[in-house]
């Protein structure tokens, strides 16, 4: 789980949505005010004064004098505040900068504020709640100095990326004041700074206080510099041997008691920081997992409690260690459904540990109720299965109550979140009817979108396991409860969906029954669209916040929805091009220069839909644009800028088009072969896959190639490729995926079946019989059942496409291949309005855009059903045998 993406899911019950944009029933919401969840501070409300502006910046309202001219970058001033104080921090730090010009931002409601300081919000931002920007390191001591004073005594979370100044709420770091952008070594676009040579390098935003190394901290730092340095865990009865979790409120640790050698947990807690749903911090919350656990000492499904202590302002408490490995895990290792065929022994076989399995934690779940406890965050991670399989732990109790408390979930696992009512020990309940569907379909968190979810997935799991269909509907009958409800003695009874459909009538339309299903994801596509809004057409993936015109971009807005929709024989849609062609006019500033996120997509995009003037006004914009540390990538770097140049050039006949794009090809062929991808400190070709790696680079030097008929390019595109294939490893199962060194990936994005996409290319020039090796096993890592996603860079509509195009020969590429894959689509498919669509990246909302969402499975069904010559971008469908 990315839980990040958690805080985009507030603002709307349906879609991703920025967190700036909640809006509630009790008010106006958080554009302009009121009274409800989203409602601003009085300060936030305050037109500027005279000599003053104001603007939004997604999380943030800027305050700034007429003509203030910030330096590029230099050591600004964070101040952090708590829920109840920080109206009071921020109309005294408004009090001090105003008067002396001194320009500021600040995140100007209580609930955006939550956000940044929630369990699992970005460990790097959490805490700031204002940001002050000095005019030179000389005014940064003075007003670092004056804001103590101002807030002295003020509580506020230690900002895990700055310095402290003394005890108080002021913190401070060396970063950039203006926006400005370049890649990463992993070609991932990061806000930089500028280094000693004038280089512009990340602007590095870990959970750690780092002083860049041309820079010299200065003379009034020197002090609290020495502070920080003193802390130290030296007298510690307990050695800390490795982290096994980190959250915003603090981290897990294993490790061992000196004194006797046992093996211990040490869990942390900030305080103010990790909040919960109720405001309670990580400290609050650690006193509670204490309380609780002794309360159910001696339980052999709970780990008992071993000591407590404080060191400097954190909280520890250490407990016993508890031998053997989350349930996740052994679902992992046992799944019959990660075969493409599993027999029906291995499917009895599973369903019976299943069964044993989920009788263990409910009868766990009893013993913790029988103390008059209620867990409130049981979830496939926080259940630890005995290496023999015979017994469970129950971890992690620091959401857990006193059933009389009669209180609601705070904090919960998005799969198994119960619903807003249920309160004491219906919170529990629900979780476990969720893992009795979850052991067998992991998809509970789209009960989050619909709950009537449960029926469909309970029918899917009775046709493939021999479960007792009673032992499913008494989950159902739980899942969609209503807490006025009178818990059933039975659920024996049928179960309907909320709008009364018949089980078996759940979607729309199967995903395999092309056209249909065809018109209802395109109906689904334009039911979802909002004209009115400037930053986004269609809904989709978080990143369309991440960039700038991130929601016009390629792979994650318009353009990528206009081109599934143009591929998949659904026509046009006038209004979205409208719109697109309005906000590419003049593209907003820092727009990255990549495909699939930025101007050279929307390029591609535009002429593919007959608007070649803009397209060509976009390149010539990007040509113009430095190039210094562009990444060798297809999908923000120099692969796909250079794919859109080459297909650009031959249409329009411009030779410098062509000419920029053999200028990407050589910046990419530095980076396969060993060098930097342009100046020294570049970007280099650190990850392997399609969109990211070295098989994407190859697409560009196959297709440059195709054109000029240079074989050195098939030989640099056969580097890449043995680049990426060195990244693959075998499975246990026997298919080839990538290697990320703490999993193995087959997707189609950045796994393994990318990499065979373009295998199947490089192999219709030239035989290899270590490529021909390569891509017979990347095949079957594309027949498993059960792929937790459904798009089409991280889940099974990849693998659709992927099977209905590949030339392999041998077996797992027929008709019936793909057509199980169209099939399991079904398992992740929800409606919205009547009609089908998909939930995008981590599953806790739809997505309509092309690399996460409904778009992409669009695209991948039209290119496997076979009517018409569907295809990614620059990889047109093959002469299959």
């Amino acid at each position: 789980m990315n839980e990040g993406y958690a805080a985009f899911c507030d603002a709307d019950r349906h879609f991703y949505d920025a967190p700036h944009r909640l809006s509630s029933a009790g008010g106006t919401g958080a554009v302009t005010g009121g009274t409800g969840r989203g409602a601003l501070y009085e300060a936030a409300r305050q037109p500027a004064p005279a000599g003053w502006q104001r603007h939004r910046a997604g999380d943030w309202l800027a305050w700034h004098p007429d003509g203030c001219q910030l330096p590029a970058q230099g050591w600004k001033i964070h101040v952090s505040a708590c829920l109840d104080n920080a109206e009071s921090v921020l109309d005294r730090v408004m009090g001090y900068c105003v008067p002396r010009g001194i320009p500021f931002k600040f995140v100007p409601s209580r609930h955006l504020l939550h956000t940044r300081n929630a369990k699992y919000a970005d460990r790097a931002a959490s805490g700031k709640f204002i940001t002050v920007y000095p005019a030179d390191d000389q005014r940064c001591g003075v007003i670092a100095a004056e804001l103590d004073a101002l807030l002295a005594g003020e509580p506020g979370p230690y900002i895990l990326s700055d310095l402290r100044w003394g005890r108080g709420p002021v913190h401070l770091r060396y970063g950039s004041f203006t926006r400005r952008n370049c890649y990463d070594a992993a070609g991932e676009l990061r806000p930089a700074v500028e280094d000693s040579d004038g280089r512009l390098v990340p602007d590095l935003r870990d959970p750690v206080f780092r002083i860049p190394k041309w820079v010299t901290p200065p003379a009034f730092l020197l002090p609290h510099l020495a502070a920080r340095d003193a802390m130290t865990v030296a007298g510690l009865p307990y050695t800390i041997e490795r982290a096994l979790h980190f959250s915003n409120g603090g981290g897990v640790y294993a490790g061992r008691d000196d004194r006797t050698g046992e093996r211990v947990v040490l869990k942390e807690a900030r305080p103010y920081a990790g909040l919960a749903a109720d405001g309670a911090d990580a400290v609050t919350r650690l006193k509670r997992e204490q309380t609780a656990l002794e309360r159910l000492s001696g339980l052999a499904c709970t780990p008992e409690v071993l000591d407590s202590f404080t060191l400097g302002d954190h909280h520890f408490l250490v407990l016993q260690y508890i031998e053997g490995s989350p349930l996740n895990t052994f679902f992992a290792r046992r799944h019959p459904l990660i075969e493409a065929a599993p027999d029906a022994g291995r499917l009895a076989s599973y369903t019976a540990w299943a069964l044993r399995i989920h009788r263990l934690v409910e009868e766990a779940v009893e013993a913790v109720h029988e103390r008059g406890v209620v867990f409130n965050d049981l979830h496939l991670f926080n259940i630890m299965v005995s290496e023999d399989e015979s017994s469970v732990v129950l971890l992690d109790f620091e959401a857990a109550a006193a059933a009389d408390d009669n209180a609601r979930q705070v904090v919960a696992h998005p799969g198994f979140v119960a619903p807003a009512g249920r309160r004491g020990f219906d919170v529990d309940r629900y979780a476990l009817a969720c893992l009795r569907l979850a052991l067998f379909i992991p998809l509970t968190s789209l009960f989050a979108v619909d709950r009537a979810k449960a029926t469909h997935l309970a029918e899917v799991v009775a046709a493939r396991f021999p479960v007792e269909r009673a032992f499913l509907d008494e989950a159902v009958a739980e899942i969609l409860r209503e807490p006025s409800d009178a818990r059933p003695e039975s659920a024996a009874r049928p179960v309907v969906v909320g709008d009364g459909r018949a089980t078996g009538a759940y979607l729309p339309a199967e995903p395999a029954d092309w056209p249909r299903s065809r018109d209802s994801m395109v109906n689904a596509i334009l039911a979802s669209a909002s004209p009115e809004r400037e930053d986004r057409f269609f809904p989709g993936d978080i990143a369309q916040f991440a960039t700038a015109s991130g929601g016009l971009s390629f792979g994650y807005g318009a353009a990528g929805v206009l081109y599934a929709l143009a591929e998949s024989g659904a026509g046009r849609c006038v209004p979205a091009e409208e719109w697109l062609l309005l906000r590419t006019k003049e593209p907003d500033s820092g727009t990255p220069l990549g495909f699939y996120d930025g101007l050279a997509g929307l390029a591609w995009t535009l002429n593919r839909l007959g608007h070649e003037q803009r397209a060509l006004e976009l390149m010539d914009l990007t040509l113009h644009q430095s190039w210094e540390s562009l990444p060798p990538d297809l999908h923000g770097g120099a692969a796909g800028l250079g794919l859109a140049l080459d297909e650009l050039a031959a249409v329009s006949g411009e030779p410098a088009l062509y000419d920029a794009a053999l200028r990407c090809a050589e910046l990419a062929a530095t980076a396969v072969q060993g060098g930097p991808a342009t100046l020294p400190g570049g970007p280099r070709l650190s990850r392997a896959g399609l969109l990211y790696g070295g098989a994407g680079i190859a697409l560009l030097f196959i297709r440059l190639y195709e054109r000029t008929h240079d074989s050195a390019l098939l030989d640099l595109a056969a580097d890449a490729l043995r680049r990426d294939l060195a990244r693959c490893k075998q499975t246990p199962d026997g298919t080839l995926q990538v290697d990320e060194g703490w999993r193995t990936m087959p997707y189609l994005g950045a796994g393994s079946v990318g990499i065979g996409m373009v295998l199947d290319d490089y192999l219709a020039h030239r035989a290899d019989d270590a490529f021909e090796w390569a891509r017979g096993e990347i095949v079957r890592a594309a027949q498993a059942t059960f792929y937790a996603q459904p798009g089409l860079f991280r889940g099974a509509a990849g693998m659709a496409l992927y099977l209905s195009r590949t030339t392999a020969p041998g077996p797992g590429t027929g008709p019936a291949d793909v057509r199980r894959q169209m099939d399991a689509l079904s398992w992740h498919a929800m409606a919205y309005r009547g009609q089908l669509a998909f939930p995008g990246e981590q599953m806790m909302r739809l997505s309509m855009d092309l690399a996460t969402g409904t778009a992409g499975c669009l695209l991948a069904l039209a290119a496997a059903s076979g009517d018409r010559p569907a295809r990614l971008p620059f990889l047109p469908p093959l002469r299959r045998p």
